[in-house]
């Protein structure tokens, strides 16, 4: 029998709790995002961007728990993209033991299949893991999915799933 998947939307005093899980999501994307840990160590984190999950109207950091144990994260944003009003899936990450296991396939499937809301679901393109995940879920879903071309980062594939460009 499986464990039990449970998300937990989060509060603005569990930051530090998702800043401390962001650092491993950042680790794992430092190669395609050419990004360098700062002096002290750590990625960097935009402290204004990362207090929005908390204070923004559509954004939301998620905690996702396995049988209790935090297994990852989810952050939802609204979309800023010009054209686009859908709520972005921004990040998923599950953390290398709970990994191959479907838990980030249903985690994304329950935002995903949301049929109220458009979600706009975006990867790097060198990101084999992530393409072969996210192609996979797509293809899995019961909902409209357009793959559209965005300007405002090329690296990105972007899908457009249950939602109308306007």
């Amino acid at each position: 029998m499986p464990a039990p998947i449970e998300l937990l939307k989060t509060h603005p005093e569990q930051a530090d709790l998702i800043r401390n899980l962001y650092q491993f999501y950042a680790y794992e994307s430092s190669d395609w995002e050419q990004e360098d840990v700062e002096v002290d160590g750590r990625f960097y984190i935009h402290e204004p961007h990362l207090q929005r999950y908390w204070h923004s109207l559509g954004w939301g950091a998620h905690l996702v728990l396995v049988d209790g144990f935090i297994a990852g994260f989810v952050l939802i944003e609204a979309s800023e993209v010009p054209g686009i009003n859908a709520l972005e899936l921004a990040d998923l990450f599950i953390l290398k033991r709970y990994r191959r296991q479907g838990i980030g396939s249903v985690v994304a499937g329950q935002f995903l299949a949301d049929t109220r809301t458009a979600w706009l679901l975006r990867y790097h393109a060198q990101d084999s893991a992530a393409a072969g995940f996210c192609q996979a879920l797509l293809a899995g879903l019961a909902r409209a999915v357009e793959e559209v071309a965005l300007d405002d980062e090329p690296q990105l594939r972007n899908f457009l799933v249950g939602g109308l460009r306007h």
